[in-house]
């Protein structure tokens, strides 16, 4: 049986987690239905739009996404620091963006004097909002809403805890080459709909793609091996993570499949991967790994503070995290 969700989220454990959405039947929501030759390629575009416009909304960044076919892959990182920094006012604001709110919340924002019940009372709503705008199950749903009547998307979304950095540059490059092992696209620059293209593209027009305020928009930013004092953003520099996305795509190729380049990535050295490992979580990090993903260290220290008896995913983590 799966774990509830709230058994399976850890902001003391990890504040990275990859989510999957997959249609329902696995029906063809986007791109070309290759049964009846529909095309459905404009609603890519619908869903990558508003999964960067929810990264503004929620206390919650986007390391990486692909939009395919009939399902998604997003890997979000919980800004805790963010949602908590955030004024009363704030939290009202962030959450009528997404809801109407009630008519305690409308009158404030409109000026209208409250009493004191009144004001109690829109300030325990205003924790519990608090709460949403950094929870993934609020952030996945409103996602995954689309005002029509059924549903494309099935009820419950699949996710995995990245509890270190090797996982989760593993999962981010896993996501970032979703339509080049889907024979979908030749290279990163061209895999529409995905953060890679995204990042690539303000890249090339960046005088220091490195800099933090000089990469893509609602994108958690790269900011290189952080120190105690940077700012919050993924532990990379962005040339070294589309240096090794370019480098792994090479090696997913079918005519280089057993042949590993051997000037490798230096990003890998410092993660300390293994190439044929990392070619192998590549291709298989969905299905040969779990909901905790992570060094065996990292992963019983994730276990003691999920209150699990014991320690989950040990095997896979074993072999692929040393």
């Amino acid at each position: 049986m799966p774990k509830p969700r709230y058994a399976q989220v850890s902001l003391e454990a990890t504040p990275y987690y990859h989510c999957i959405s997959r249609c329902v039947r696995r029906a063809f929501l986007c791109g070309t239905d290759i049964t009846t030759g529909e095309c459905y390629e404009h609603r890519r575009q619908w869903l990558e739009d508003r999964l960067l416009e929810l990264a503004d909304i929620f206390a919650i960044d986007i390391c990486s996404y692909a939009i395919m076919s009939n399902h998604y892959h997003v890997v979000l990182h919980i800004n805790k620091n963010q949602a908590e920094s955030w004024q009363f006012d704030d939290v009202i604001k962030q959450w009528h963006l997404l809801f109407s709110g009630t008519a305690l919340s409308q009158a404030y924002i409109a000026g209208k004097k409250q009493g004191k019940a009144e004001l109690d009372t829109l300030k325990e709503q205003v924790t519990v909002w608090r709460a949403r705008l950094m929870d993934i199950s609020w952030f996945m749903r409103v996602l995954n809403e689309d005002h029509c009547s059924g549903r494309f998307w099935e009820g419950r979304y699949k996710s995995q805890a990245l509890l270190d950095e090797a996982a989760l540059a593993a999962c981010m490059a896993y996501v970032d080459l979703n339509p080049i092992r889907s024979a979908m696209a030749k290279t990163p620059e061209t895999s529409d709909h995905t953060s890679i293209k995204r990042r690539i593209h303000f890249a090339t027009k960046s005088l220091h793609p490195n800099y933090k305020n000089q990469q893509a928009h609602n994108l958690f930013p790269f900011i290189g091996n952080p120190r105690k004092a940077m700012s919050e953003g993924l532990p990379f520099k962005l040339s070294d993570y589309i240096e090794l996305v370019e480098w792994t795509g090479k090696q997913m190729r079918n005519d280089k499949r057993s042949a590993i380049d051997e000037n490798l990535p230096p990003i890998l050295e410092r993660l300390q991967l293994e190439a044929d490992n990392w070619i192998y979580l590549n291709s298989h990090f969905e299905s040969k790994l779990k909901g905790l993903v992570g060094s065996v260290f990292k992963l019983k220290q994730a276990c003691n503070k999920l209150g699990y008896q014991r320690t989950v995913c040990k095997q896979s983590c074993e072999q692929f995290f040393p």
